[in-house]
């Protein structure tokens, strides 16, 4: 009786056990699904363009980083030791190209095997015609995405880097990249439809050159007091060939850029009594704005509403 009383007991700590284990097995295997579920993509880009289509096409699946602190010139810009681990940690690295992060490469050679998408790639690009004293003549124009059909073609590359690494969200990532393209194709139809109708062709901007794409892409006529760096000074030449050619031309506005100094423009406009407007290359955006989740759409949105301004697009179709 006793002993049947022990075997009893042994079966009935040996079922709380099992059970037990099981639920631990359980709970373990459920937080490494958990885990596995929630794991989001790691992507780093470099400007703020790149970030704002990594974030439409991978949505929720996706989580990214700015390299560029928000308020800091792109063009200055040097990568700290902390930058390139967020680098070397990443699923997928995103940069405009050799021309506008000349940094790059050395530090993806540093880490072998990433997946990186050089966004240049495959674009058709053009010269720029104001050369720093520094730079060689014919050099490209980093500044591709101010051109609609480069960035269609940029955010294809980013759906299908994100397909491949992760498959099962193949169709997600598709829907999405159409959806946003989608949005790029009308707004480049309204920027045509509006730029088509402007009494001036002359975009006169007091910052570095920055608008060729744009420029070249709505057939307008781009002047810039500066090089390709916003460091970079213009000559007493160079701003007595704008000012007569603004008072020649009867330009009513000149432009200027956000983040760097406003002082070119402003000379300018007071020696040829005209007004300022912003045009925003949107390499990076404010603390501000970055905080309020601006987005590039509406950066753009607001550019062809101070063209639509400057440039006098007022006449009916």
């Amino acid at each position: 009786m006793q002993g049947s009383r022990l075997v009893t007991y042994f079966l009935a700590f040996l079922a709380i056990g099992v059970a037990a284990l099981s639920i631990i097995t359980f709970s373990l295997w459920q937080g490494r699904m958990k885990t596995m579920v929630s794991h989001k993509i790691k992507i780093v880009t470099t400007l703020f363009p790149l970030y704002d289509f990594a974030r439409e096409v991978g949505g929720d699946k996706v989580d990214v980083t700015l390299l560029l602190p928000p308020g800091v010139e792109a063009h200055s810009f040097e990568p700290k030791p902390s930058d390139i681990v967020k680098i070397s940690e990443a699923d997928l690295f995103i940069y405009t190209g050799k021309y506008m992060e000349p940094w790059a490469g050395a530090i993806l050679k540093s880490v072998p095997g990433k997946t990186v998408i050089d966004a240049s790639a495959g674009v058709k690009m053009i010269p720029e015609v104001f050369h720093d004293k520094n730079e060689s003549a014919g050099a490209p124009d980093p500044h591709i995405w101010l051109d609609f059909g480069n960035d269609m073609q940029i955010v294809r590359e980013i759906e299908k880097e994100l397909s491949g690494i992760d498959p099962s969200n193949a169709s997600y990532y598709g829907q999405r990249a159409q959806a946003y393209i989608r949005i790029l194709s009308a707004l480049d139809n309204t920027f045509r439809t509006t730029l088509s109708r402007c009494e001036s062709r002359e975009i006169i901007y007091g910052g570095h050159y920055a608008f060729g794409y744009l420029a070249s892409r709505y057939h307008l006529i781009y002047v810039a007091a500066q090089g390709v760096s916003p460091d970079a000074e213009p000559s007493a030449k160079d701003l007595a060939r704008l000012v007569d050619q603004i008072k020649r031309d009867r330009v009513p506005f000149v432009f200027y850029e956000e983040l760097s100094s406003p002082k070119v423009s402003e000379t300018i406009a007071r020696e040829t009594k005209t007004r300022l407007l912003l045009l925003n290359a949107a390499h990076n955006i404010t603390k501000m704005d970055f905080d309020n989740n601006v987005s590039f759409i509406s950066l753009m949105q607001e550019n062809l509403s101070n063209l639509s301004v400057g440039l006098q697009c007022n006449k009916q179709p």
